[in-house]
């Protein structure tokens, strides 16, 4: 197990100095942020970000992501020069030492909260989920938390009207021509592809979702069961469906499980929740379950603490500040220690 922290470029508030300081953090998550969608990224651009991670002595080994462009989820005569593009990133990407590349095949929205910002009654602020909130929601003029400046109203609907009418069948089709396009490249370069499940793993605004639960992954592995087709396994997306096994599904993927998001979810009710220290006692996500069943099932891959809580003042992005996920990569740390000490012990 490496454990890894996610760093937004040289943009983040986050300097790579205080990553570093993380007891053993081994290297950062990170991507190229300034090529279009679709297009190649350069090697240039690729060095450049490395060299800035290696002379703070991090590695960066994980990329999230490598957005796939709305035209291959659609299937568009287009998508085969963007998947050879993307093919050609992989292939760019071996050249500075990636494993693993993390991305998604969400419709238009790659992740959804209601509020970015929910209080606590200890003062720290974190992201959350009412249904409620949602249900008000007007899909024509939508105004979403963290996508405001995604897309204009007119990007976003006419987006949303090219996918009405789109089944999860069909959906599910384009990501497994996707994968086969991109396999031989992942072959040449031993980059293995981990998928993040939808987030939230239902459909949203009438766009199928095709990636939430356990008979999902076996189809998929089923289609394409090339070992470079892998998984990254989000407790906060996978777990806000309470119909998941977490723990389950963590141990008998665990040798497919490329890279793990680790964070935790605290339910009000069937369907709202808001994220929490990643502690299990601090939520309904069983963070010491999920971690024994990827050691006892040879997980061997990257770790990230994924979405914390604004602690101590920090007025940081939105779930992706310095000090909770700096506590949640100790913690999760010395759950990944104790754990693998006990089974040899045990042995």
């Amino acid at each position: 197990m490496k454990m890894t922290f996610r760093w937004y470029g040289e943009k983040d508030s986050i300097p790579l100095e205080y990553i570093k300081q993380i007891p053993n953090m081994s290297g950062v998550v990170t991507a190229v942020y300034n090529t279009p969608v679709g297009e190649v990224w350069s090697e240039e651009k690729i060095s450049h970000l490395k060299s800035l991670c290696v002379r703070a002595g991090l590695e960066m080994e994980v990329i999230e992501s490598v957005p796939v462009h709305e035209d291959i989820k659609l299937g568009k005569p287009s998508r085969d020069k963007l998947i050879s593009n993307y093919a050609q990133t992989i292939r760019n990407l071996g050249k500075f030492g990636i494993k693993c590349i993390c991305y998604n095949f969400m419709p238009v929205f790659d992740w959804f909260r209601t509020d970015l910002c929910y209080v606590h009654e200890d003062g720290s602020t974190s992201l959350s989920y009412r249904e409620a909130d949602f249900i008000k929601l007007d899909k024509h003029n939508l105004r979403l938390p963290g996508w405001d400046e995604s897309y204009t109203p007119e990007q976003l609907n006419g987006l949303l009207a090219e996918y009405k009418g789109m089944t999860h069948e069909q959906l599910f089709e384009n990501l497994v021509y996707f994968l086969i396009g991109v396999m031989p490249a992942c072959k040449e370069t031993g980059i293995n592809m981990a998928i993040h499940p939808d987030d939230p793993p239902w459909d949203i605004f009438d766009l199928p979702r095709i990636v939430g639960r356990e008979e999902d992954y076996d189809r998929l592995f089923k289609v394409v069961p090339n070992p470079h087709n892998g998984i990254t396994f989000c407790t906060g997306s996978l777990g806000a469906g309470r119909f998941n096994d977490l723990a389950k599904m963590a141990g008998k993927y665990a040798k497919r499980i490329y890279f793990a998001h680790l964070r935790q979810l605290k339910f009000t009710n069937d369907t709202d929740f808001y994220e929490n220290g990643h502690q299990t006692k601090d939520g309904n996500v069983d963070i010491y379950a999920i971690v024994k069943a990827l050691t006892e099932g040879g997980f061997d891959g990257y770790v990230r603490p994924d979405h914390g809580r604004n602690i101590w003042g920090e007025d940081g992005k939105p779930g992706y500040g310095l000090y909770d996920r700096a506590l949640g990569a100790c913690y999760l740390s010395g759950l990944f220690e104790a754990i693998e000490k006990e089974r040899i012990w045990k042995n």
